[in-house]
């Protein structure tokens, strides 16, 4: 049985990557010896971690691989998010010691600090669809965060050598779609091998026989890139009488959205919750919706709904379609606000709605079937 060590930089608030990563680990230990290294960043940035982001090498971090290493002896090492506190110092090591290496690229972010500039970035468009950043008119630096000077400096140095370090022929590269697959091939350059691995769920849960609210769910990060503003817009003139829309999430845009919504009942704020209090609520809900205007990896929120039977609403964006069936009738062309609202009106169809739901079901269970996944898993560490 082989070995594989995987790890993981956590981030500071659990979302659909850490989830699927935890999800994924529950599967591999079915078939491999499973050991699990993770990293959580700090809250305060301290000279010693300065320090390791111009070197791109931490020496605890360093440390603590060695030994995983030492005393496991893995086969493969699996390493998912690296920003911040894993450092790059890792696949040094790695490659020092010759271990086979596989990275999941869950976004595409990689691409967008990879830069210095912010024109190179942005590529001619007004928004990057990788990342969400804006063109701004004066500033000619890359500023990924915008928030802080010093932190986007601070990314943009650890981006470019990560960068670099993706296209090695030696590095195996796991993404979640065709899309995205064919993405890196339209950048050129990279020498890694590419393979599609999708993230797997967890179909555990069940739907209840309770009868559903009537209404609909978003969860995700509140803000702009998201979406999150013109989807509640979009929901107001449908006009869905008793329908509530309910936005799991914190972000930029959460204060601002809620004084602004404040005498709407029909609009709820939840905050953050626990992964199994969103399940419960994607469970008694008539759909659930996203107006992201990002390329996605893969959407948690859309694919726990299908394994639920719970219909989703999205945009023709990235890969998002592949993890529905053909001629899908609730997906709306990605920021055409009109047709958002016009799917959002279609949810009053109970019947057709719930006919979709147990399509959605039927289709994700097939493609995220967990011996279809493993047999593509085998394939891809035998280099197939």
């Amino acid at each position: 049985m082989k070995k594989i060590l995987i790890v993981h930089n956590k981030y500071q608030n659990i979302g659909g990557e850490d989830i699927a990563v935890e999800n994924e680990i529950e599967i591999l230990k079915k078939y491999y010896k499973v050991e699990v290294l993770y990293f959580k960043n700090d809250n305060v940035l301290t000279l010693k971690q300065m320090i390791s982001f111009a070197t791109s090498n931490n020496s605890h971090s360093n440390n603590l691989l060695k030994y995983k290493i030492s005393s496991f002896e893995p086969d493969i090492v699996y390493v998912h998010n690296t920003w911040f506190k894993t450092s790059l110092g890792i696949f040094k090591i790695l490659e020092k010691l010759n271990i086979k290496t596989l990275i999941k690229l869950h976004n595409f972010r990689y691409i967008c600090t990879s830069t210095l500039s912010s024109s190179k970035h942005l590529d001619g468009e007004t928004l990057c669809k990788a990342c969400g950043y804006k063109k701004k008119s004066i500033m000619f630096i890359n500023t990924y965060f915008v928030e802080s000077f010093l932190k986007s400096i601070l990314v943009l140095m650890y981006g470019k050598k990560y960068f670099q370090i993706l296209k090695k022929r030696r590095i195996n590269l796991l993404v979640l779609t065709d899309f995205h697959k064919n993405f890196i091939k339209q950048i050129g350059g990279f020498k890694s091998n590419i393979f599609v691995f999708p993230n797997p769920i967890n179909f555990k849960s069940k739907i209840s026989k309770t009868k559903k609210e009537d209404s609909i769910l978003y969860a995700g990060r509140v803000s702009h890139e998201k979406g999150v503003d013109k989807l509640i817009e979009a929901f107001v003139k449908a006009k869905l009488d008793t329908t509530t829309l309910k936005i799991v999430g914190d972000g930029p845009l959460l204060n601002e959205l809620k004084n602004k919504y404040s005498t709407n009942e029909e609009i709820q704020f939840l905050g953050v919750l626990s992964n199994k209090e969103v399940l419960g609520l994607i469970e008694n809900s008539i759909a659930v919706v996203t107006a992201t205007r990002l390329y996605e990896g893969q959407p948690t929120l859309l694919c726990e709904a299908s394994s639920l039977g719970v219909p989703s609403i999205f945009p023709k964006s990235g890969g998002i379609e592949e993890f529905f069936p053909d001629k899908y009738l609730l997906s709306f062309n990605q920021f055409d606000y009109k047709d958002l609202e016009n799917k959002l009106k279609f949810i009053s169809n109970t019947s057709q709605l719930e006919k979709i739901g147990n399509e959605n079901k039927s289709y994700i269970f097939n493609y995220l079937n967990e011996k279809k996944l493993i047999d593509s898993f085998n394939r891809i560490i035998d280099g197939k």
